[in-house]
């Protein structure tokens, strides 16, 4: 059990105006005269039930939501893109490749052991290393980490990762070549140090309440299966001064409709999204407690390439071409989506990236050419395409594949029959390979457009299309070299090109995150990713 002292004299104060002036700056920002409630606590929908909160297993922000609220990296990244200090206090770096890293004096894991440049070292080279099996295990090769990329594809071995500790709080990372996003890049939740003596002790299980040391604002104290996971302040976190919300519950339901029904009841106080069915209805009942965000996010229809007939791009860029995308963004979801003609974003990190020229042309004549593709690839009405189209289980994502599916039928003849699973079993089938096409959707992990495309190069860790075009992987090899982002964006445009024809997946389109976020919640202010995190949120009387 943590101390409650710090809160309960400064609470029992009850103005912000007052707290301010005994205490100092709070994480969140709070009006001047805003009067807090004695019961800080947060319940919040995460929409399903986490494959792992292992920040090594997982890749999706069911997981990472969670991660981040009880993992603290070396830097973070705040909503005006500056890089903020988080484990690591300060740094420099010689010629943008050698960066040594100072870890903040006397930071320590939830149960008092110090947190060392060691832990940091030890693991990174778990996330890489083969055995590990993560996700993410091509992300310290895209940051261009010296043998990150040779590690992951196993022909070295993981003690050759080019991350070392000079002492027990000076981290040093050697990359191969200047890389342009590294400080964003290394805010990620992959990149969080983990306890190695924790994880060798209960191996798998090391992520149970019972077991687990965090190094962010909360610790996990209560995990049931498909219903809850609670998790207290963690008052050995070196910031635990400026965190006001005590307690969060995580919530894993995944049926839009039921996420509503017990927001309206009063038990939940932020929603995982808005079902797109009641949208204008609750946005005209609700008002202000409606949140709608642009969000670097992608959705799209992934196809399994090596597996006929999708290892023909003719057919994969058939159906791109006969999906009407704007009836999905403007009459499907009607929340402010825009239809997507690239896999990452229009406009993203400085640089804008067109769309195919198919994108700009009449409907007829996309159709007309996506009929001529199909029969140059052995599909007609005689011998119609048939596949099967998985999606995770939620009623939007039912809705989209149901109206694309039907598009399908009448523009081009074509059975898509659609199957759900839940979200971890989906997952597994992705990465296994036993997929026809399937929908997917990628959240950017920082601002550029790599973090959308490297998804897509030969031998990633995410690239579960099993794609590989060697010119694109060069496309993407120049991009990294580029000096500056005008010729950065020169490439990124000669990977979209590439992606346009070949098609390993249809972009449909670009997000926006919505909530339902209770009055009472101050400080709720999602970034351009998505992502906002407990610590910064704090209750009001009500």
């Amino acid at each position: 059990m943590k101390p409650q002292t710090r809160n309960h004299i400064a609470l029992s104060l009850l103005t912000i105006g007052i707290l301010s002036a005994c205490s100092g700056a709070l994480a969140a920002t709070i009006p001047e005269g805003t009067t807090l409630a004695e019961k800080q606590e947060l319940v919040r929908n995460n929409g399903s039930e986490p494959a792992s909160l292992d920040p090594h297993k997982v890749e999706s922000d069911v997981e990472f939501n969670i991660i981040s609220d009880i993992f603290d990296g070396l830097v973070a990244v705040k909503k005006d893109g500056s890089i903020e200090p988080r484990l690591a206090e300060k740094w420099e770096n010689k010629d943008n490749t050698v960066w040594i890293f100072h870890l903040r004096p006397g930071i320590t894991w939830s149960d008092g052991t110090a947190i060392t440049a060691k832990d940091v070292v030890w693991s990174w080279q778990r996330l890489v290393d083969p055995k590990t099996a993560s996700p993410y295990a091509s992300y310290p090769g895209n940051m261009h980490i010296v043998n990150a990329a040779d590690i992951a594809l196993g022909k070295k071995t993981p003690d050759t990762l080019g991350v070392k500790a000079l002492d027990d709080s000076t981290l040093e990372v050697t990359l191969t070549q200047p890389t342009a996003s590294f400080l964003p890049m290394l805010a990620h939740p992959s990149l969080v140090p983990v306890d190695s003596v924790l994880i060798n002790r209960f191996g798998d299980k090391w992520t149970k309440p019972e077991h687990i040391v965090t190094s962010g604002a909360y610790k996990i104290t209560d995990w049931v299966v498909n219903e809850r996971i609670v998790a207290q302040r963690n008052t050995r976190y070196w910031d635990n001064k400026a965190t006001v919300i005590n307690k969060v519950t995580y919530l894993p339901i995944n049926a839009e409709t039921a996420d509503v029904n017990r927001y309206k009841a009063g038990e939940i106080d932020i929603t995982y999204t808005i079902p797109v069915n009641q949208f204008t209805q609750l946005k005209k009942s609700l008002g202000d407690q409606v949140h709608v965000a642009p969000q670097l996010a992608t959705y799209y229809y992934e196809f399994n390439t090596t597996k006929p007939p999708f290892n023909d791009p003719r057919v994969r860029r058939a159906l791109n071409m006969a999906l009407d995308k704007d009836v999905i963004a403007d009459k499907v979801m009607a929340q402010g989506q825009r239809p997507a003609w690239v896999v990452s974003q229009p406009e993203i990190g400085g640089v804008k990236i067109a769309s195919p020229d198919y994108a700009s042309w009449p409907r007829e004549k996309r159709l007309a050419e996506a009929k001529k593709l199909l029969n140059e690839a052995g599909f007609n009405d005689t011998h119609p395409l048939s596949f099967s189209l998985l999606y995770n289980t939620m009623e939007t994502h039912q809705r989209i594949a149901i109206a694309a599916s039907s598009m399908w039928q009448k523009n081009l003849g074509v059975n898509a029959k659609l199957q759900n699973q839940e979200w971890k079993t989906m997952l597994d089938t992705m990465h296994t390979g036993n997929f026809d096409a399937v929908r997917y959707a990628w959240i950017a992990d920082y601002a550029d457009a790599a973090t959308f495309l490297n998804n897509f190069r030969t031998g990633d860790s995410e690239n579960t299309s099993k794609y590989s075009n060697p010119a694109y992987d060069e496309a993407l090899k120049s991009a990294a070299k580029a000096k500056d982002i005008t010729e950065r964006g020169k490439y990124y445009q000669q990977a979209e090109d590439i992606l346009g024809e070949d098609v390993p997946a249809i972009p449909v389109y670009h997000y926006v995150r919505t909530h339902l976020v209770k009055p009472w919640v101050g400080g709720f202010a999602p970034d351009s990713l998505g992502v906002y995190l407990t610590k910064d949120l704090y209750i009001k009387k009500h």
